[in-house]
């Protein structure tokens, strides 16, 4: 029982990590974006990059979760 909760623990960092990325991510570029609106295409190019990888990183993690969920 005790290795399926660190595995939900585990898979609760999995979710929250990506959470804050995205969070920490489109603050810092809204921010950008009020301080030099001209920038835009920049600011935006940046922010899809980190937050693609960001999920990708979830998903990854998600899926190792899950191939451990079956191993029991």
């Amino acid at each position: 029982m005790s290795r399926n909760i660190a595995l939900i623990v585990i898979f609760g960092f999995c979710v929250l990590g990506p959470c804050a990325v995205f969070a920490a991510g489109s603050f810092a570029s809204i921010n950008a974006l009020g301080r030099n609106p001209s920038s835009a295409p920049k600011i935006f190019t940046a922010m899809i990059i980190a937050l693609v990888f960001a999920q990708a990183l979830a998903i990854i993690a998600m899926l190792i979760v899950f191939q451990l969920f079956s191993q029991s």
